[in-house]
């Protein structure tokens, strides 16, 4: 077994501590995957809590809030349960924020070209402050979370898809076939074509036109509600929800291309479909479909820490599995909840329709009623606006908007506060908007639209409209999971939401 580059030792790992994970371990229990994973001594392997294996005596096995850190000691990921399919880990959720933002910029690409220092730089620390910061909640270094990251995808190419290996290393950020084999064999002890050759006959799924992954989740998953959810505000010529699932068309590095997302029977995953994208955009694009479908969020931890607020336990209980339905581009998500200000949600949906159908750029190839790309901040800055029906002050700030992302006064790859605070520095937008942006369009688990006269009238029950701070402190009891309060209160209304709080 290699020796650690990281010399490190996470005291409790999702806040459970060793004799805890040896029971969970035990179990075997689903809903432990992907929120540990178990290494053995004797092999050099780390496996999922749902690994199959014979149980490996206590005296031989070290536990890793990542896969990250367990190779980053050594071990090797395991050919049976592939670490790789696992749910995506919520070990970040209890780090400190600095370490939270800079996984959500690895997660989005940014040690794929960039350095650990220019990293650091984004967040305000020096890298070996970072690397200290790492090695303390994650276990492992910035590099190798990133490089784990790019190898596990790669992984998932190999076994569910048709790619031939050289596009495989393309699409999962290595510079070249030579050093995706060398990393390869570094971590899986065999060379890429190995690992195809070993895999089931029929786990290639689609073609080199139209790539499948399968994009694994913590039962329950309440679909019914997401789709409904996302039903209700489709745009159309961008977006389509049937019996098929959710459709849309997108922008990817290189493109255009077109993703399909619907459940998988009988499996705790979701189908992830993307026709036309270049290899490069693969790994991007399933990212974005994790966080759009919050899939690495955690039912259990949710449940069971809003199960004391009699308010939200009872709706919990009725509805486990209820996830943040996300958006899938923050800009046009921002730009949605603009026109949707003050308005019903099918109103807001007419507005968004109507400037799809004025200003959206045509999709190459588009068929089945998705012909059209959202608008992006260059076309919406110079679009003739009160041709939708708005209003001349919501057209202002539609195009401040626009501007503010084209001048970079709005990033929002930034930490959600620092978006939140960009965003409410726009003329006509306040609190409402940027905490909607922040829940749909950042997996803000604690994002609260406080504003929102359906939650403040859901939060009052018998005592009547809450006003705004009234929610804000009713809401103290929710955190950090007060995006999960407000889904679950806005199902509850039956309209997610019908209305829009105040943006002044």
């Amino acid at each position: 077994m290699r020796s650690a580059r990281i010399v490190g030792v996470m005291e409790l790992i999702c806040g459970l501590d060793p004799e805890a994970l040896d029971r969970a371990r035990m179990s075997r229990d689903p809903r432990f995957d992907g929120k540990f994973f178990i290494a053995v001594t004797s092999t050099g392997i780390y496996c999922r809590p749902i690994c199959p294996s014979r149980y490996a005596k206590r005296a031989h096995v070290r536990f890793f809030g990542s896969p990250a850190a367990a190779e980053a000691a050594g071990f090797r990921p395991c050919l049976r349960c592939r670490p790789e399919a696992a749910p995506g880990t919520p070990a970040w959720l209890g780090t400190a924020a600095v370490v939270r933002r800079a996984l959500r910029l690895i997660d989005a690409g940014a040690l794929d070209e960039g350095s650990v220092a220019t990293l650091a730089g984004r967040l305000g620390i020096g890298p070996r402050h970072l690397l200290r910061l790492f090695v303390r909640h994650v276990g492992a270094s910035p590099l190798a979370v990133a490089q784990t990251r790019r190898l596990h995808f790669a992984v998932c190419l190999l076994q569910e898809t048709r790619l031939p290996i050289t596009e495989i290393a393309m699409a999962a950020g290595f510079g070249s076939c030579r050093r995706f084999n060398d990393a390869f064999r570094n971590a899986y002890r065999r060379a890429p074509s190995e690992l195809r050759r070993a895999a089931p006959g029929d786990s290639a799924a689609g073609s080199r036109e139209e790539v499948v992954l399968r994009l694994a989740y913590r039962p329950p998953y309440d679909w019914d509600h997401v789709r409904a959810f996302l039903a209700a505000r489709t745009v159309a010529g961008v977006e389509r929800v049937d019996d098929r699932g959710y459709a849309r068309t997108v922008r990817c590095e290189g493109g255009q291309a077109l993703i399909r997302v619907a459940p998988l029977r009988g499996e705790d995953a979701l189908e992830l479909r993307v026709a036309g994208a270049p290899p490069a955009a693969l790994l991007q694009l399933s990212t974005v479909a994790r966080r759009a479908f919050d899939l690495a969020a955690d039912p259990q931890r949710i449940g069971v820490e809003l199960a004391s607020d009699a308010l939200v336990a009872p709706l919990v209980r009725t509805r486990p599995g209820l996830r943040i339905p996300g958006a899938w581009d923050p800009f046009e998500c921002a730009v949605r909840a603009v026109l949707g200000q003050q308005v019903s949600v099918a109103a807001g949906r007419t507005f968004a329709t109507r400037l799809v159908a004025s200003a959206g750029i045509a999709f190459r190839g588009g068929a089945d009623g998705l012909t059209h790309l959202f608008p992006d901040a260059t076309t919406l800055a110079a679009a003739p606006l009160e041709s939708l029906g708005i209003t001349r002050s919501r057209a202002a700030t539609l195009r401040a908007l626009a501007r503010a992302v084209l001048e970079r006064r709005l990033d929002f790859t930034a930490a959600p506060e620092e978006v939140i605070a960009a965003l409410t520095a726009i003329a006509g937008i306040g609190a409402w908007t940027a905490q909607y942006v922040a829940l749909r369009a950042l997996g803000e688990p604690d994002a609260m639209p406080a504003g929102d006269l359906v939650l403040r009238r859901m939060a009052g029950r018998a005592a009547g409209l809450l006003s705004v701070r009234e929610l804000e402190e009713r809401g103290r009891a929710w955190q950090p999971w007060r995006g999960y309060a407000v889904m679950h209160l806005w199902q509850a209304a039956g309209s997610e939401p019908r209305q829009m709080g105040r943006c002044a």
